[in-house]
């Protein structure tokens, strides 16, 4: 196949805060230092920002330090937060606790994360980099040595059956000196490279949580910019980790979401309805009487911490943001991380970049700039938190308030992390889940929730999510863990229906949310989500 071929100095997987953030920390120094650098994004989403998760919390320290003038420059952090409160939740009551260290928001904003990453976008370009959004990286290319020497973009116009149509176009190659991985949490070409070169070796495993996410327009008499609330407690087991956050932004809208840690053992826990049953909890429902529920999402995050993160560079290039797993559970918080790391990569890999042919090195001064810097610290700081969450909520509970305040980060130990796949009980051994019909005006059904998602496949397409053994979903799924998947994807994508007589799994792949819990949970870990074409997607 003839493919075009683009040639640049870096290229940057992924336009979030990392990869815009590296970017622009790349052109800055370019220009202080009188060279020409050429840097290209390209982003699998249709714009900038169309598959990030909005409603967020953002501590400005990165922001600060990478455009101190954001304020001349109508950055649009809007909502300073004003108060902060945490709450344990009981079936029926509401207790008021003192908030975690961790999570006060003093001098943080609440924002929209996909406004914000289309302001940074704008930054960016202003400054010369180029933007590609709606192409997917879908593989890296190789040279004589096994070094990356660049990424290939998805080919379009492929059909269902992995036939071309008369609109096949071929994906384009972009060569590059160094490639810098930014897709976001559980990145589908970070995985493949991940595994290449074997980066995991010496990590603990990647452990995740799902997040679901809703964005309300609700009763400006309800509406209270600025605040942010976080509970722990009901609907969850003291065995499940989890919690929610309410947070008030401009405009009178309300982000509300729930995480639940993907190390559950019940495969019959619902994430998506335990979300659902959260919200008509009395201390938290009246703030969506009388609203309208405009948006909806779910994501996978990061929650492994500092023992759970790969090495960091790889021959041609670096992997930062959430596609390394830099995110402060405790805090609730990534978004600082992910900014730092792409600026720390962009100075490591530009004094390289003047001063040698860049093409498939490994710049291990990434990890050491790291290693020396408050993005670690602050990692370090807080490691042994949500492990401590393994033994149940109450342990776990105190085990935090011991590292925050009698330890602060310094204890003598550093607990491990296990693959969150392997904490799947069989069926036999766990209860069923009976979780209330939705009410259609606090809670919803998940067909109705992936309408206002905005999700788009074209139909005709290859399905994005790969079975790698189609024995496995009936003979181990279905028989040994109640078909799991039906439960924990938010959307719909999964269900077990009857043949003559047999069962079969069906994937409906066009109401994918891009969630990717489905790659991280599957016991067999026999699923692989793929980008679909084009920047389809929600």
């Amino acid at each position: 196949m003839t493919r075009d071929v683009m040639q640049y100095d870096v290229v940057i997987v992924g336009a979030g805060p990392a990869g815009l953030s590296a970017a622009i920390r790349l052109k800055q120094l370019a220009r202080e230092q009188n060279q020409e650098i050429n840097v290209c994004v390209v982003e699998k989403g249709s714009e900038v920002g169309a598959h990030l998760l909005s409603g967020a919390v953002l501590e400005p320290r990165a922001l600060n330090e990478l455009i101190p003038d954001w304020q001349s420059l109508n950055a649009p952090l809007n909502t300073p937060v004003k108060q902060d409160k945490f709450l344990w939740l009981t079936s029926k009551k509401a207790f008021k606790l003192p908030t975690p260290a961790p999570m006060k928001n003093h001098g943080n904003y609440i924002i929209s994360l996909g406004n914000f990453c289309r302001w940074l976008a704008e930054q960016a370009e202003t400054l010369g980099v180029e933007i590609y959004p709606g192409f997917a990286a879908v593989d890296a290319v190789y040279d004589e040595s096994g070094a990356i020497t660049g990424i290939v973009t998805g080919d379009m116009g492929i059909d269902k059956h992995g036939e071309r149509t008369d609109q096949f176009e071929p994906g384009v190659e972009i060569q590059a000196k160094q490639v810098l991985l930014a897709e976001g949490c559980r990145g589908s070409l970070t995985k493949k490279i991940i595994k290449q070169f074997k980066l995991d070796k010496n990590s603990d495993p990647q452990t995740y949580g799902i997040g679901i996410k809703e964005l309300w327009q609700v009763d400006a008499k309800k509406h209270h910019p600025g605040l942010v609330i976080h509970t722990v407690g009901w609907p969850l087991d003291n065995k499940t980790y989890g919690g929610s956050f309410l947070y008030h932004l401009e405009n009178n809208q309300v982000a509300v979401g729930f995480v639940i840690g993907l190390d559950y053992e019940n495969p019959y826990l619902n994430p998506f309805e335990e979300m659902q049953r959260y919200k008509t909890h009395p201390a938290i429902r009246d703030t969506f009487i009388g609203g309208k529920r405009i948006s909806y999402g779910a994501r996978a995050l990061n929650e492994g911490g500092l023992q759970s993160l790969p090495k960091l560079t790889f021959p041609g290039g670096a992997i930062i943001g959430c596609s390394a797993g830099f995110l402060n559970v405790p805090k609730i918080k990534g978004n600082h991380l992910a900014m730092k790391s792409g600026m720390l990569a962009a100075e490591t890999i530009f004094a390289v970049l003047t001063k040698h042919d860049a093409f498939g090195q490994e710049i291990e001064t990434y990890t050491t700039a790291f290693k020396h810097s408050w993005a670690y610290e602050e990692l370090h700081r807080v490691r042994n938190i949500r492990p401590g969450f393994r033994h149940g909520i109450h342990l776990g509970m105190l085990n935090a308030a011991l590292e925050t305040y009698i330890f602060r980060g310094h204890s003598p130990w550093t607990l491990a992390n296990h693959a969150d796949y392997a904490s799947l009980k069989p069926a036999i051994n766990c209860k069923k889940i009976n979780y209330p019909k939705p009410d259609g005006k606090i809670s919803f059904d998940k067909l109705s929730s992936v309408y206002i998602s905005n999700t788009n496949h074209a139909e005709n397409q290859p399905c994005h999510l790969q079975i790698k053994n189609a024995k496995f979903p009936v003979e181990v799924n279905l028989t040994t863990y109640a078909g799991p998947e039906q439960y924990y994807c938010p959307a719909n994508v999964y269900e077990y229906l009857q043949k003559n007589g047999k069962y079969y799994l069906q994937i409906n792949a066009a109401n994918c949310v891009h969630c990717k819990t489905c790659d991280i949970k599957d016991p067999k870990q026999n699923i692989n989500w793929a980008p679909p074409q084009g920047g389809d997607g929600p």
